[in-house]
């Protein structure tokens, strides 16, 4: 399925997103001639009643809060609305209002809805944001440092972490119209870090690829005591890649996410764009 309707989450609280994100983001929507929605939430911090009663200007201090979430939503949008004017594509803003806690949700509803969301992700705090996305949209999300190398969306080499697990097959049918448009692919299988349940799956999947007009490269990389994480990052950064395709693994419990190892590494800090499907 091509990829025609993208959905940008722009985070306003406690920090804005940067305006690199949205050039990245545009840029994307306009290579796949794609309408993007971008939304953002004017945050609330939930208090106690009995806290607000005794606590003299602590209702000040979360009012003021609010406000510097909804002023920077706002600021976000316009920018995002000026980005995507300037590009030329279809677009829309959308600004919600909500507690911190109902955030998550409220992105993950919204993108049930899309062929594809981008989520920023901060170094500063949790990824809870993309967590919540990745694991309960059940669309692909495209994960991106909040300091992107460049605001143009580059896909022109793109690596494969593959595992022949559901997720990966998963990963690699979603990003399908990507790869089409990538110069050089790379599917990857990391050796010696867990049972990989067939050795001829790479090859095969080659194939399956083929018939999709792509054309891939093909490598097993000797884990060697090494996490996964560490095995792709050493990976993205010999072949420069631009993207990264992979499953996300994990589940929650009790509204908190228990992650598999490399896809808590990789979305702790993304060396670069990351395209996840659970």
């Amino acid at each position: 399925m091509a990829i025609k309707d993208v959905l940008l989450t722009l985070t306003s609280y406690p920090d804005p997103t940067p305006p690199s994100v949205i050039d990245h983001a545009v840029s994307l929507a306009s290579l796949f001639g794609a309408h993007i929605a971008a939304i953002s939430c004017e945050a609330h911090v939930q208090i106690p009643g009995s806290f607000l009663g005794g606590a003299g200007n602590l209702g000040a201090i979360v009012a003021g809060e609010a406000h510097k979430s909804r002023k920077n939503a706002q600021d976000l949008l316009a920018a995002f609305e000026a980005a995507a004017q300037k590009s030329g594509v279809l677009h829309e803003i959308v600004l919600e209002r909500c507690l911190t806690f109902e955030v998550p949700d409220l992105l993950m509803e919204y993108a049930r809805l899309r062929d594809l969301t981008i989520v920023p992700v901060p170094q500063s705090y949790d990824q809870w944001y993309a967590e919540a996305i990745i694991f309960g949209s059940g669309r692909p999300t495209l994960v991106v440092p909040e300091a992107p190398s460049s605001g143009v969306a580059d896909l022109n080499r793109v690596l494969v972490a593959w595992d022949f697990s559901r997720a990966a097959a998963r990963a690699v049918s979603d990003a399908i119209p990507i790869l089409e448009k990538a110069r050089e692919v790379y599917i990857c299988t990391v050796t010696s870090e867990k049972t990989i349940p067939s050795r001829r799956s790479s090859s095969e999947l080659a194939k399956n690829l083929s018939r999709h007009g792509i054309d891939v490269i093909v490598e097993e990389v000797d884990a060697a005591g090494r996490a996964i994480g560490d095995v792709l990052a050493t990976q993205i950064e010999s072949r420069r890649c631009n993207l990264l395709v992979m499953g996300g693994y994990g589940h929650s419990r009790l509204r908190e996410f228990v992650l598999g190892g490399a896809t808590r590494s990789i979305l702790a800090n993304p060396p670069i764009p990351v395209l996840f499907s659970h």
